[in-house]
């Protein structure tokens, strides 16, 4: 499946569209960390939640859920929250 990568971590995929497989949402978080090793971190928290600045959409809806079911032609796309004052 298609997975749009923020620019903050563009550093971690090199490119902003990348490939990965999983049939939920953390399978998929999974085998992005195992392409690019210290990404899952930067997005998932030591409880398995996704942090607070980051979002993520699955066919354009937001999702919280590691354990939602994902599809092979499902679009993932990873936002990460700006903040400043």
């Amino acid at each position: 499946m298609q997975v749009l990568i923020p620019s903050p971590l563009v550093s971690y995929t090199r490119r902003k569209n990348v490939e990965a497989r999983g049939s939920t949402l953390g399978e998929m978080l999974l085998d992005l960390e195992r392409q690019f090793p210290g990404i899952r971190f930067r997005m998932i928290d030591e409880q398995d939640r996704v942090r607070p600045h980051m979002r993520i959409f699955v066919n354009g809806e937001q999702e919280f859920s590691l354990k939602r079911p994902l599809n092979p032609d499902d679009e993932i796309s990873i936002v990460q929250a700006l903040s400043g004052g």
